[in-house]
């Protein structure tokens, strides 16, 4: 559906396009805001998107086609530079820190007592700007009165990028080398004067791989329980609306934020990736703002939209679709519940056995796994986000490498709607081993599409907290739950539970080859199952419509490349990832930008200590003879005993280098 372009609102706007907000300490943030005109005599309430990804360049697309909106229909819209990013003043030395949270609280307290404000603020965002609006309003500023968080989580450690069922995930680099390179890069002199040098500088020699520390944490201790919502729903007193996609990484959180918290909360999940709903992909877009508006009248300005009234879930149940590249449309309907998992849903429990699935237990007997470190090359991103070929691909190579279980052909159509599980009955001979668990949906013509998966570090069997080795050879059974998901698989196709000991390049390999056994007659599948509704009439949205598009000139265009490659001679396999951004001018303000990011990873079959992971991001900025730029690099490997951590900033001013900083890191891995 096409995104309508609105050019006239019912309020008068105008930009401030920056200004300086003043923190406890007295750092300075750097905001740029659209508000009507006459919000002096006619006072708004603020709504506000608090993030580093740079309001002057990184986020321009979208902050266009999104502030100015909301803004013409009578809210102050606020997007202000954490501090040590964009424009702000000070250095950022991790991410959700206590300090973040401080800062909003100053911001949001500010923005309250300004003269055009009517006392009260929202906060929305979505990714980093989804987290801290949980999180913020867990702190429970007083003007704080509701939220709208986008793909975002409860558990920092549970399902964020970092760790997954206590596996490793390779974008725990991925994302570090892109906040290396995010954050080194400089303010505008535009708006900061001739101390522009001086605060880069003095941010590059602050500057953290993060890697370093996400890596000393391998377990849910302290540092990721900060910041995760989930220790305590009920410190959230500001109404929630919680959105998402299935086809995004934090998917999971959805339910559980709706089950978890106390105040007044609604959830949207369509079929999207990592993407705002209103220009979401793949299709469809939904009238995402309004949604927003109805919200923020609602809590903001007492005006009732009936969002009371709305069910607690509106959601996309998925058609089947064949596995590739990006798929521009996933049909489907959109259906409504209010009670996700139980009021409309059956969990059936089918047997994992000698004949595949099946409605009965059947015999015991063990199937026995001990994948290629190479099983995983088709399994696309972790967190779908630039567009590119990141889909998962056909799963069938990577199941030829599993111990897996088929049913018989579906005789009519199923709708797989909440969270599957499997219950699983294994051994391994190693005391660290991890699993990669797919439930696939096999097509008549043989392709075969993963429907969704869990990874699971089976020392984390029995506490995320406080892992224990395996006994090698000892029997334990363990609830694997897999991501939640709202997918039809049609009649004639089969289901099909996947089991392979690595999924390489997403999850990290232990540091020994492991082998699996899985007691078939004693696994079984926890399938929920949608029952068929008489009469259901499907949900409808508004069109989704926006502000203008900002104007840019392109100067050269983006390229998203992935390219798989085997050694027929070794069996090393490759996978290099290329996500150029290409080249703008911002006409606006003439900044001109460009950026692009590089991923390796290479494994060989047999070795799983011979995996390793590079990268090279490059960022620059130019506007008339000002020219600044940074190529950064990051690697992993690892030994059997310690992760091996390197990384390095390089900054130029034109072409002469002004700065260079190393990282260089062995870390222990802890039952990893």
């Amino acid at each position: 559906m096409t995104l309508k372009t609105i050019t006239k609102f019912p309020r008068t706007i105008k930009e401030v396009e920056n200004f300086w907000i003043p923190m406890s300490d007295g750092v300075k943030l750097a905001a740029r805001m659209f508000i009507p005109v006459d919000a002096a005599k006619n006072k708004v309430p603020a709504v506000l998107e608090y993030l580093p990804y740079r309001k002057r360049d990184g986020t321009h697309v979208r902050d266009a086609l999104t502030h100015p909106y909301l803004a013409g229909h009578g809210y102050a819209a606020v997007r202000v530079d954490m501090r040590g990013s964009g424009d702000s003043e000070g250095v950022m030395l991790d991410e959700y820190t206590k300090q973040e949270q401080d800062d909003a609280l100053d911001v949001i307290a500010w923005l309250a007592k300004q003269k055009w404000c009517n006392g009260k603020v929202g906060m929305f965002g979505i990714s980093w700007g989804g987290f801290n609006a949980l999180q913020v309003a867990a702190r429970q500023p007083e003007a704080l009165k509701a939220i709208v968080t986008i793909c975002s989580t409860d558990d920092r450690y549970e399902d964020d990028i970092h760790y997954k069922g206590g596996t490793l995930l390779n974008e725990n680099l991925g994302w570090a080398a892109t906040m290396l390179a995010y954050s080194s890069r400089p303010p505008d002199p535009e708006l900061v004067g001739t101390k522009w040098k001086k605060m880069w500088l003095e941010r590059l020699k602050a500057e953290p791989f993060l890697l370093i520390p996400w890596l000393q944490h391998p377990h849910r201790d302290a540092y990721w329980k900060h910041g995760s919502v989930c220790e305590d729903f009920s410190k959230i007193k500001a109404a929630a609306l919680v959105v998402g996609g299935w086809n995004d990484a934090y998917s999971n959180a959805i339910p559980r934020l709706m089950q978890g918290l106390r105040a007044p909360r609604k959830a949207i999940i369509g079929p999207w990736v990592h993407k705002y709903p209103h220009f979401a992909v793949p299709e469809p877009k939904i009238g995402f703002l309004q949604e927003m508006l109805r919200w923020w009248d609602f809590y903001l300005k007492d005006i009732d939209t009936k969002v009371t009234a709305d069910p607690d879930y509106r959601y996309y149940i998925m058609d089947a679709y064949k596995p590739g590249r990006f798929p521009a449309e996933i049909k489907g309907r959109w259906v409504e519940d209010n009670n996700w998992g139980y009021s409309a849903v059956d969990t059936k429990i089918l047997h994992l056995t000698t004949k595949g699935i099946a409605a009965e237990e059947g015999p015991e007997k063990a199937f026995a796994v001990s994948s290629a470190q190479t099983t995983g090359f088709d399994g696309g991103e972790y967190c779908i986000i630039w567009l590119g070929p990141e889909f998962p691909g056909d799963q069938a190579k990577d199941d030829a490498q599993s111990i897996c279980f088929d049913s018989p052909e579906l005789t009519t159509d199923l709708d797989i709607v909440g969270q599957p599980s499997i219950d699983l009955e294994f051994s391994v001979d190693k005391p660290v081993a991890h699993v990669a668990v797919r439930l696939n949906d096999v097509w008549p013509t043989g392709e075969v599409s993963r429907i969704t998966y869990h990874l699971q570090n089976l020392c984390m069997r029995d506490s995320r907290e406080y892992p224990t080795p395996l006994m090698p050879y000892q029997r334990y059974k363990m609830k694997i739950k897999m991501d939640d998901i709202a997918w039809r698989i049609p009649k004639g196709h089969k289901l099909r539970v996947s089991i392979s000991t690595t999924y390489f390049p997403m999850m990290w390999p232990v540091s020994e080859a492991v082998r699996l056994s899985v007691y078939a007659g004693k696994s079984s599948l926890n399938l929920p199952v949608r029952r068929g509704i008489e009469n259901e009439k499907e949900i409808t949205f508004a069109a989704p419509e926006a502000a203008s598009p900002v104007l840019q000139k392109e100067l050269k265009k983006p390229v998203h490349k992935r390219e798989v490659k085997v050694n027929k001679k070794t069996g090393e396999t490759t996978m290099a990832l290329i996500d150029d951004f290409g080249t703008q001018e911002l006409q606006p303000h003439s900044l001109v930008i460009w950026g692009a990011g590089r991923e390796n990873y290479s494994i060989m079959p047999e070795d799983p200590l011979s995996a390793k992971m590079e990268t090279h991001w490059t960022e620059g900025r130019k506007r008339g003879k000002w020219e600044a730029r940074t190529e950064t690099y990051g690697r992993l490997t690892a030994t059997k005993t310690h992760w091996v951590v390197w990384g390095k900033i390089e900054a130029y001013e034109g072409k002469k280098l002004i700065f260079t900083k190393e990282f260089n890191e062995f870390i222990e891995r802890k039952l990893q």
